[in-house]
């Protein structure tokens, strides 16, 4: 009963990263229809394309704030309802700033998501499945953004107006998880260090762990009181939290410098530059999108049984390979066959079964109890802000410094995300979270 209640109560949250997938990629089967609907200047495009990463990038620094005050599910209520309205608000919207409007308030749905959502999860998932369970947000992410590619093509041949149905879909979805919300439960941890609402804490946990409720009961209450001592525990910056807030930044950073998001919204443009034509190289884009969601699964099943750590160094190690090979390509310029596809695949491989993976799980483990949200807040901010940079950077320099320089830097990139994790990254499967805590706080 507590294993299905608690991977039932994981899928129905994870549901916030299907829809954080399907929001930021359903734009791309759009954005042409857009910008000849409303006759938009290449500025005005750019703003259109750009507005809901900058709504996720204000979510992702303000999420620790709701899910800390109003608690991780009343949070998650606001984002089904942010989801639902923006499909809904840039589907029937008829003035340009309106649709803006919506667009932002689905990227803070986003950003906002990839906080809560994988907080949430940790927090109620068993030490020895907490991996595999937040694994499914990004799992989901990755699925949504597969099914929106999937209902743009079938909605695409509909019309003029095809783009309204593309963004309203995602009401769907959206209405679903809103209503699902509603059967989950509290975070326990959260009951306990907001509320001191213990009976309700131990009512969840009976779920989660009926064998050991009493002892986490403990064992939580003990880390809350600790940190009760000094009003600096509530501080993400103090001292103590040097470590954790390390390890997330860096963590965060690397994720991005490995080039991804470069690759993810450019692989047309890439391909085209390696000197695919313009067929193959969507082709090409179709194969990066099922090897990123086979890889993640696989990832999934893999992360408790072999640990974060290993899947980082696994992952390390391959991605150094790729990136490297996709740079010589663009060196000697031999562009003959399917070359760069072929590299790029296998990068997509190596990140979603490493850092694909094991970002959202692993910076939604290493912070204490009591300022978890704002960790989780850090880490998602410094994702985002990055993954800005490196989007709107890649074209300007993959132009200016050519294929090669480029895909060199990410790989040197990696080489020192190696260094990171083979020096620093602690590994955290099969522990609680508290004993993550006193592993990381106080050694």
């Amino acid at each position: 009963m507590s294993k299905n209640a608690v991977l039932a109560w994981s899928i129905v949250v994870a549901l916030g990263g299907f829809l954080f997938g399907f929001d930021t990629a359903v734009i791309s089967g759009a954005e042409k229809s857009i910008q000849k609907f409303w006759n938009l200047t290449v500025f005005e495009h750019g703003l259109t394309i750009s507005i809901a990463l900058i709504g996720t990038v204000i979510g992702s620094l303000v999420g620790s704030k709701p899910s800390d005050q109003y608690g991780r599910k009343n949070t998650l209520y606001f984002v089904a309802a942010a989801y639902l309205l923006s499909a809904l608000g840039t589907a029937l919207a008829q003035d340009w700033y309106v649709f803006l409007v919506f667009r932002l308030l689905g990227g803070l749905g986003v950003g906002i998501s990839s906080v809560t959502a994988p907080i949430y999860i940790s927090e109620i998932a068993p030490a020895d499945k907490r991996g595999r369970l937040v694994g499914l947000f990004q799992f989901n992410v990755v699925l949504g953004i597969l099914i929106s590619y999937l209902s743009n093509y079938l909605i695409g041949a509909e019309g003029e107006n095809s783009w309204r149905w593309m963004l309203g879909v995602q009401a769907f979805p959206s209405l679903l998880f809103l209503v699902l919300i509603y059967f989950i439960p509290e975070s326990p941890r959260w009951l306990i260090l907001k509320k001191g609402a213990e009976e309700a804490a131990l009512k969840v946990l009976r779920i989660i762990n009926p064998a050991n409720c009493d002892q986490e009961l403990i064992s939580i209450r003990n880390s809350v009181h600790s940190g009760q001592e000094s009003r600096a525990h509530d501080r993400l910056f103090s001292g103590q939290y040097r470590k954790p807030v390390m390890l997330a930044m860096l963590f965060a950073f690397f994720n991005q410098v490995s080039g991804i998001n470069a690759i993810i919204y450019y692989a047309p443009r890439i391909f085209e530059m390696a000197g695919l034509g313009a067929h193959s190289s969507l082709l090409s884009t179709v194969g990066i999108g099922i090897f990123n969601f086979a890889f993640t699964l696989l990832a999934i099943n893999f992360i408790d049984r072999v640990g974060r750590r290993k899947l980082m160094l696994i992952g390390s190690f391959g991605l150094i390979a790729s990136l490297f090979l996709v740079g010589y390509t663009f060196y000697i310029e031999d562009f003959s066959g399917f070359a760069v596809p072929i590299y790029m695949m296998f990068f997509i491989a190596f990140f979603a079964f490493s850092q694909g993976a094991v970002i959202w799980v692993f910076i939604s483990e290493i912070f204490p109890n009591q300022v978890r949200a704002k960790g989780q807040t850090l880490g998602s901010s410094t994702h985002w802000v990055m993954a800005a940079l490196v989007a709107f950077g890649f074209p300007y320099f993959a132009e200016t410094l050519g294929g090669a320089t480029t895909f060199f830097f990410f790989a040197a990139m990696m080489v020192l995300q190696l260094l990171f994790v083979w020096r620093w990254m602690p590994e955290t499967k099969g522990r609680s979270l508290e004993q993550i805590e006193d592993n990381i706080i106080l050694h």
